[in-house]
């Protein structure tokens, strides 16, 4: 709890985060039924700049891969290995499209806007955590391309829930604001609060169940995230594999970084770690609250075993 206490103390001294959606943009004007249906067929805008702006032959495009969740399952850690491949380019903010109702009600063309510049061999790629938990996405997603492959990047549900509420804790603390402990959140009435959010987000197998509902399994990469901690490199040979991409990316391109905890990336020449936000320590939790976590979960999390035709090593 000490160490806990204390990164919270060293994160106050620390400067304001950029937030991680795109800055607000003025409204575009929502085309024709006709004309999303001829945007969604031609798939890009094509780009006639130079110096310093897109090459020739470069074009915004829809993405063909979506990283679709799950919130603090290692999304970012995930987009960041990926691009160290150069058949993939990146959205690099979460852009909200099919989950903010603003956001989807500029339409396609909107969407399009947000996308990177690529080239013809390359992929686009858009990372949302926030995708997965949400029941309306995947109907429009599908409405948009049935085709695309999907990425869903999974953990312990109860490791997750706890780093969503690390995350939340540190966001109050950066603004200076009061937030209650955990077990606030985790206990109502002398019970497990099934009703707190952090815990609906780790019901994994109720979520699945709405994605399959439009898309088939095998349209669905899931990431091991606990395995993607401890060893990366397996897990984005596997990624690579079902995006039918060249192997690029190698061993080499991953070193454990002994001071954070956790593996950084060598891109070129160039080291480079996540975020200092990333890795935090959780608060220290009751053994026994735990446990309750852990037999909360053992059913669902037994019915997605089931589901997705796989097994995690989870509690």
């Amino acid at each position: 709890m000490i160490v806990f206490v204390l990164g919270a103390v060293l994160l106050i001294l620390q400067p304001q985060l950029v937030p991680s959606h795109p800055a607000t943009s003025p409204k575009a004007e929502v085309p024709s039924e006709a004309g999303q249906k001829e945007l969604l067929r031609k798939g890009s805008l094509k780009s006639d700049f130079q110096d310093g702006a897109p090459l020739n032959g470069s074009s915004q495009r829809l993405p063909q891969t979506i990283i679709i969740g799950v919130r603090k399952g290692g999304t970012r850690a995930l987009l960041e290995m990926l691009s160290l491949h150069p058949g993939i380019a990146a959205a690099e903010s979460e852009v909200h499209f099919f989950d903010w109702e603003d956001h989807y009600g500029n339409g396609l063309e909107w969407y399009l806007s947000q996308m990177p510049y690529s080239f013809p061999h390359q992929l686009t790629v858009e990372k949302t955590p926030a995708y997965f938990t949400s029941s309306k996405v995947p109907e429009r997603v599908y409405n948009m391309n049935p085709s695309i492959r999907l990425l869903l990047i999974l953990r312990d549900p109860s490791e997750r829930v706890l780093s969503d509420y690390t995350q939340v804790f540190y966001n109050h603390v950066q603004k200076h604001k009061p937030y209650p402990s955990i077990e606030e959140f985790l206990i109502k009435d002398g019970e497990l609060n099934v009703e707190y959010k952090a815990i609906n987000r780790s019901l994994y197998y109720f979520h699945m169940q709405n994605w399959l509902q439009y898309f088939p399994l095998d349209h669905i990469h899931i990431v091991d995230g606990d395995q993607l901690i401890r060893d990366p490199f397996p897990e984005i040979e596997k990624v690579e594999r079902f995006l039918k991409l060249s192997p690029q990316i190698n061993a080499s391109n991953f070193y454990f970084n002994k001071t954070k905890g956790f593996y950084c990336l060598r891109d070129s020449g160039r080291d480079r770690c996540l975020h200092e936000s990333k890795g935090r320590a959780h608060p220290q939790v009751d053994p026994k609250l735990l446990n309750k976590l852990h037999e909360y979960f053992h059913e669902p999390n037994k019915k997605f075993f089931e589901l997705v035709g796989r097994t995690f090593d989870w509690h």
